[in-house]
């Protein structure tokens, strides 16, 4: 374990956590969350992005791109966590980016809706909306690494699953970080690991799921993808923190991916942080994971040759 990690989890523990906890509702957590990513990100690096606009089916969704993307060429497209109710691609930009640099091509970052004002499931429709429109501009889906972190790994399997129901193209791959796969909160992880949990505080995660779902049923695999189909899937990658509250999240769903026959590679490691790879900055655990999943991408996506090769 690096000193930095040791001086982190003392930092998250004592004064993250207690403050997210406190937070009074989404739009204080949302200006929390981008307070948290300037400092972590120690700047503002989304002004170095490309600013786009996804549209298909009479809407739009607008995205950053890290470098524009050839329709020929392999790109990462990463939807940020956030519990669906925070964050957005300006907070994911620094980890888009360094994983875009790791991967050696563009990462695409949508800006899905976020609840309470658009609840489940504005959230997957805008995921399935992106997939579209990228696909109609000429990407080929197998040219794209399909990732994200906490709801946002989540939402990658959801429309994963999606894919696979509908006989849709896949993506070459598939990463996450964390991912929140079970909105039920049947894990039992989210009660063993309530005082291991260095980041999430266990007992608002609730709230969080009744301002999410509105009413609606948390198994739908829409949301909960430990409840979807994966037939045909293409290779996952799981990384996930055995002290972290959504630790079933990760292994239930390696389960049923594996279940449905799909190539899982599961990397769970100690004591670290939900979402670790956000301190890319800080933390040389995190920049080891992200050389992993790079590297994962790279063997699954290897770039196309040229028109002159």
């Amino acid at each position: 374990m690096s000193w930095q990690l040791k001086a982190m989890r003392v930092f998250l523990r004592h004064a993250v956590r207690p403050s997210l906890g406190r937070q009074r509702d989404s739009l204080s957590a949302r200006a929390w969350f981008e307070r948290g990513a300037w400092l972590n990100a120690r700047g503002r690096p989304y002004r170095a992005f490309h600013k786009d606009s996804l549209a298909a089916e009479g809407r739009e969704v607008s995205a950053l791109w890290s470098a524009p993307a050839k329709p020929s060429a392999p790109f990462i497209l990463y939807l940020h966590g956030g519990g669906y109710v925070m964050g957005n691609p300006r907070t994911h930009a620094a980890l888009g980016g360094y994983l875009a640099r790791k991967a050696g091509m563009p990462c695409c970052l949508p800006d899905y809706r976020l609840a309470p004002e658009h609840p489940f499931p504005a959230a997957f429709e805008d995921a399935v909306l992106v997939w579209q429109a990228l696909l109609a501009r000429g990407h080929a889906a197998d040219q794209i690494a399909l990732g994200g972190d906490s709801a946002g790994g989540g939402l990658a399997l959801a429309l994963l699953g999606h894919l696979c129901a509908t006989g849709a193209p896949l993506p070459g791959c598939v990463f996450t970080f964390s991912p929140f796969t079970d909105m039920t909160l049947s894990g039992e992880s989210i009660r063993k690991n309530a005082k291991s949990e260095l980041l999430l505080p266990a007992e608002r995660i609730g709230q969080l799921r009744d301002r999410v779902m509105a009413g609606g049923d948390p198994a739908d695999p829409r949301i909960s993808p430990l409840f979807a189909n994966f037939k045909g899937a293409p290779p996952v990658l799981i990384q996930m923190a055995r002290t972290e509250i959504l630790l079933d999240d990760s292994r239930r769903m390696a389960e049923r991916l594996r279940a449905d026959g799909v190539d899982v590679t599961v990397q769970e490691w100690g004591n670290l942080p939900h979402v670790w790879q956000f301190y890319h900055g800080w933390l040389p655990e995190s920049r080891k994971a992200l050389a992993d999943t790079a590297e994962f991408i790279r063997q699954r996506i290897p770039a196309r040759p040229s028109a002159d090769s």
